[in-house]
């Protein structure tokens, strides 16, 4: 997962991004029904002068530098009046600024360009730095987090930054010299645009909202409250019992929800003997913690046995790692009092406090999709939906059933026997991880080694590697990119105390992709304002091409005839998951906006009947299993707010990238090319990197030929 801060900086939150809107409201003068009474420029109504005001100084402008100027001077004064309040000034103060700040030639708005550019990498860049420090306590391992931890993650320094360019008026001076743009405008005419002109528009969208710093804020405290506790939110799995009392997972073992737990499902099914019973019993917390019937002392408590299936709860007899027990303990059942579902309730209505300033896209679903992803909701719907109700679903359903020698059942949406592992168990991948990385410090030391087996030449591998540094994790990790060229990209990565294992390597070498996507698209871009990729989806894209080679790097992938084979039918599985789990999540947020006044607990029935619908409109006729809310357990539901589908078009895209570096035979060159377009919009990337628009058609015409396949071979060794 990529956690952006430089979008805090501008936002408060990641959700919030800055992305056109404003230019088409710059013809609406009239707010919102329901909008207050101040706030942003959509909820102000404009000075009364105003229109009197925009005439004359047009004529006056134009008149001094020439009628070819008229079309942008006209745009960039109705774009100031769009966001200029009666506090900003009066109607002589308004002629005044624009006559002083206008800029009439090429050289002197090119001067301006370059100095705006120049000025906002460092402010970027520094509150970005402010921020990470603000958070580390929080996200980092490095002890107890005490209250005033929390206090600080929840704090924003920058919160106050974009009102400040509007009472300062330097937001007013981009508004006046270059152009807002529509999505519209994007999709029709980026072809043809220079890099200057797309830089020019993401430029202007970091104005083009005008959102009360308290709003951020709000928002700010509610994701960190939402992050920290998932960040805690362990299960002892030595503490586990089975129906009949057993213990099935060594001691001193602890599981993330969801992100580790779902990973000993899928390394469950290389063990024979209690593979099984395993994964059974991973279900039943699953399902216990999306349901909140799961008993709240258990969380993060390894003084407590819990059998999950009768949800009794006992002071255990055992210890982890000498761990003295706390004087008082209880071994109480009470359940987990919808806590999962009040911080993601937390967050949807700190979301809500944006719309008033959003009239264009007056949801979060909205600027998520339009202004975020720029790619409408109806076409990411779609193409999920095509995916899902593919009658490839079914046929590798029964691939999977035929190479298990048994029914499905639900928790075989993780199913990975498709991914060849030569002859290494997870327990000597284990061990080879954790000899070879004992700490952060050592898998950071690796980094350009691992850069170079990826075809990148060393000289740039040691280059890219300099620009990234590695922190210990709390949580299961995470990549945090920089905002300014001298600051490094953050690895964030769990090392237990005998070493990374293998499910922290495979999240840091996914990690590791977001990071040298963002060195290469920050330190290695003409324009610093065109960092980044398009959206999220891309980012994870090239996260999922470094982490689908992770047994390479060890040097264990054995070869294998119909890897090829097996490589793009577990490459459609795991898509289908995501997209399942996705349309959750957007579902979810559906829900919440239709029924705002909605408790904790309602929210939970709602969530739960989702997750259950979904599952029985595409898995539950290929697993013969209904009615299982086991798609609701993804974590970024409560913290990441409608991140999940950046997942799904990431497996898309990222297909479509692997595709293209197949064919060259080497990813470092093919990514150093791809990421030079920068943040432009998707399909035009997209057309650049690989030849075609974002869709699913390759993915499904490759996974009909490797099914096939498959189907006419033996099912082989079960896994």
């Amino acid at each position: 997962m990529v956690f952006s801060v430089k979008s805090l900086v501008w936002t408060g939150a990641i959700l919030l991004c800055m992305e056109a809107g404003a230019a088409r409201a710059a013809s609406q003068a009239a707010p919102p029904p329901g909008a207050p009474a101040s706030g942003s420029s959509e909820s102000a109504p404009r000075p009364a002068w105003m229109a009197g005001s925009l005439g004359k100084i047009e004529e006056e402008l134009s008149a001094r530098y020439g009628p070819l100027q008229r079309a942008r001077l006209h745009r960039g004064l109705h774009q100031v009046a769009s966001f200029w309040r009666a506090e900003d000034g009066d109607a002589g103060q308004f002629a005044a600024f624009v006559r002083e700040n206008y800029a009439g030639t090429a050289a002197v708005r090119d001067a301006l360009f370059e100095r705006l550019e120049a000025l906002l990498e460092q402010l970027d860049g520094h509150m970005t730095e402010i921020v990470r420090h603000f958070r580390q306590q929080s996200e980092l391992d490095r002890g107890p987090v005490l209250p005033m931890d929390e206090l600080f993650a929840g704090y924003n320094p920058a919160a106050h930054i974009q009102e400040d360019f509007f009472h300062n008026r330097l937001a007013f001076v981009v508004l006046l010299n270059f152009p807002l743009t529509t999505l519209e405008e994007r999709l029709q005419k980026g072809e043809s645009w220079s890099r200057r002109e797309w830089a020019e528009a993401r430029l202007t969208a970091r104005f083009a909202k005008r959102i009360p710093a308290e709003v951020y804020l709000e928002m700010t405290r509610a994701v960190a409250r939402a992050e920290s506790y998932i960040a805690s939110y362990n299960i002892w799995m030595h503490h586990l019992l089975t129906a009949d009392g057993k213990r099935l997972f060594p001691p001193g073992l602890f599981l993330l929800l969801h992100w580790n737990l779902r990973d000993e499902i899928k390394a469950s099914y290389g063990d024979p003997v209690q593979g099984l019973a395993k994964q059974r019993t991973i279900r039943q917390v699953m399902e216990r913690i999306i349901q909140q019937t799961i008993p709240a002392p258990v969380i993060d408590n390894p003084y407590l046995d819990w059998n999950p299936w009768s949800n009794q709860v006992r002071l255990s007899d055992v210890r982890d790692a000498d761990l003295p027990v706390p004087p008082g303990l209880r071994a109480k059942a009470d359940p987990e009092p919808d806590t999962r579902y009040a911080r993601l309730r937390e967050v949807f209505q700190a979301a809500r406090r944006v719309d008033p300033f959003s009239p264009l896209t007056p949801t979060l679903m909205a600027r998520r999709f339009e202004e975020d992803r720029e790619i409408p909701e109806s076409r990411v719907r779609a193409v999920l939906e095509q995916v899902l109700a593919s009658p490839l679903l079914a046929r590798t359903a029964r691939l999977v059933e035929k190479r298990l020698q048994r029914p499905l059942e639900p928790f075989d949406i993780w199913y990975n026997g498709f991914r060849s592992r030569g002859r290494s168990s997870e327990a000597e991948l284990d061990a080879l991880v954790a000899q070879r990385y004992p700490s952060a410090e050592a898998f950071q030391k690796d980094i350009p080694s691992i850069l170079e087996k990826l075809g990148f030449k060393p000289d740039k591998a040691r280059w890219i590697a300099g620009h990234i540094a590695v922190d210990p994790a709390r949580g299961s990790g995470h990549a945090m990119g920089a905002a300014m060229r001298t600051a490094q990209a953050r690895l964030r990565t769990r090392v237990g105390k005998g070493g990374m294992n293998y499910k922290g390597y495979n999240i840091a070498v996914h990690e590791l992709g977001h990071n040298v996507e963002q060195v290469l698209t920050l330190n290695g871009m003409d324009h610093t304002l065109l960092q980044g990729v398009p959206n999220t989806a891309f980012t994870e894209a090239f996260a999922f091409v470094f982490q689908s080679r992770d047994l390479e790097l060890l040097g264990r992938k054995a070869p294998d005839p119909g890897e090829e084979n097996l490589r793009i039918v577990n490459e459609y599985w795991n898509t289908c998951e995501i997209a399942a789990v996705s349309l959750v999540d957007m579902a979810i947020w559906h829900w919440m906006y239709e029924h705002p006044s909605a408790t904790a607990a309602e929210l939970k029935e709602a969530v739960v009947q989702i997750a259950r619908d979904i599952w029985n409109r595409y898995y539950a006729p290929c697993f013969r299993v209904r009615d299982t809310p086991l798609l609701a357990i993804y974590s970024h539901i409560i913290q990441s707010y409608l991140y999940l589908p950046d997942y799904a078009l990431g497996h898309l895209i990222s297909f479509q990238i692997e595709e293209r570096i197949r064919q060259a035979g080497v990813v470092g060159p093919e990514m150093e090319r791809m990421t030079q377009a920068g943040n432009i919009a998707p399909d035009l990337w997209m057309k650049k990197a690989v030849g075609t628009a974002v869709g699913p058609q390759a993915l499904l015409e490759a996974a009909e030929k490797a099914i096939s396949a498959l189907e006419s071979t033996a099912p082989g060794k079960p896994f």
